[in-house]
């Protein structure tokens, strides 16, 4: 096996830019994070391949800056494995694509049961794909052989698996779907920040109280905070569970906080100082974050749909399985047909008038894609018709 080389210096850069440029169609690209070991999403390495030119793997800290590579390629098509994934950081380091072909998302597409690279790999070339470093700490240096063989090939492959399933797109006649999935992705929106983060912490739901839910928020933002500081993963200095059993017990002085067995993680004695400001503030602030947070326009979980509006209950439960008809006949998940939040959204917020022009026209107001407001509005206004002449809904299929 040959040893594959990082690139890291300015010279090296622009000598690869020169043989990239001088390839030939589609290139393939994908990234490396420190997911789960540092609290930032930028990438450790970038990996390159172009037929005609080789595969490149960058060093992206030590390169900085990568808009160069965007003119060496130009117009050209870019493939990535789940490239929602990796266009964030790629868009950091000044990388980014025209045109773009998701493998993972055209695997959706034509239905496939596994749409992990390995899988897919396996599927459409018949070769096995170890993935055993998908989870390391790529911000390591230097990166072992092993790695940098397993992130050549996550590239050195997906432009003939890309070509691959190009064909079976063509085959059953989803290449405009296609097209369309991958436009939107590639011009999606960042999605916003969430006004309340800590409110993801493991194990909240299990809180009671809004004193307590006051001492949660302190307590991951002393964390978030630190972790910023030190860019280390958040769970890495103190678990979710152990801030949750912070919550939970409410220790009333520093030593008690330090006397909890439950409390672990690498900082949560070296920082206690900062644990005990964080429960403090919790316990004396007037600003009480609410048990749950109220939105007028907010549509609720369907579980609860029945009891509040048994008309949008009925519409709902009449679409869901006209969608999954749809979806089974166009051989994807449902999801892929159509986002359920999109269905729920127009169920529980119908047009004033119902048909097939006003349902299309909101959904694709609400981001759906022409295809799929082309797929489905139809079936949506039958279902809301139905569920009005009929009334009470017909128990759902279990699909």
């Amino acid at each position: 096996m040959t040893d594959r080389h990082v690139i890291d210096t300015a010279s090296e850069y622009a000598s690869s830019l020169r043989s990239i440029a001088a390839g030939s169609g589609p290139v393939a690209i994908d990234t490396e994070r420190a997911s789960g070991y540092r609290y930032s999403q930028k990438a450790y390495l970038i990996q390159v391949f172009r037929r005609g030119s080789g595969v490149f793997l960058f060093d992206a800290p030590a390169i900085g800056r990568f808009d160069d590579l965007n003119e060496a390629i130009g117009d050209d098509e870019w493939v990535l494995h789940a490239a929602s994934q990796d266009l964030p950081s790629l868009r950091d380091v000044g990388i980014d694509p025209h045109t773009l072909f998701d493998t993972e998302l055209a695997a959706r597409l034509l239905g496939m049961s596994k749409v992990g690279l390995g899988a897919v790999v396996e599927d459409t070339l018949g070769v096995h794909l170890a993935k055993e470093h998908s989870a390391a700490d790529w911000s390591t240096r230097p990166l072992p052989q092993p790695w940098l063989e397993y992130a050549a090939l996550d590239v050195e492959l997906l432009v003939d698996v890309r070509d691959e399933l190009e064909q079976r797109l063509v085959d059953q006649r989803k290449t405009r779907i296609a097209r369309e999935e991958f436009d939107a992705e590639l011009h999606a929106e960042p999605k916003p920040p969430r006004p309340d983060p800590w409110r993801k912490l493991s194990g909240i739901h299990s809180v009671r109280g809004s004193r307590h839910l006051a001492v949660a928020r302190e307590l991951w933002h002393a964390r978030d905070e630190l972790a910023r500081e030190t860019d280390t993963a958040p769970g890495r200095l103190v678990p979710d569970r152990s801030l949750v059993t912070v919550v939970k017990s409410m220790p009333k002085t520093k030593e008690a906080l330090a006397g909890l067995r439950e409390f672990t993680g690498r900082a949560s004695r070296t920082e206690l100082d900062r644990w005990w400001s964080a429960v403090e503030r919790g316990l004396t602030t007037d600003d009480i974050p609410e048990v749950r947070r109220g939105n007028g326009d907010h549509v609720p979980p369907p579980r609860a749909w029945a009891d509040r509006d048994p008309e949008a209950d009925a519409r709902l439960k009449r679409a869901k399985p006209a969608i999954a008809k749809i979806a089974d006949a166009l051989g994807m998940p449902v999801e892929n047909v159509l986002k359920p939040s999109l269905l729920r959204e127009v169920a529980w917020h119908p047009p004033a008038s119902v048909n097939a022009e006003a349902i299309a026209a909101r959904l694709r107001a609400s981001g759906a894609r022409a295809w799929q407001c082309e797929a489905t509005a139809q079936s949506i206004a039958q279902a809301f018709v139905d569920a009005a002449q009929i009334g009470a809904p017909e128990p759902e299929s279990a699909s």
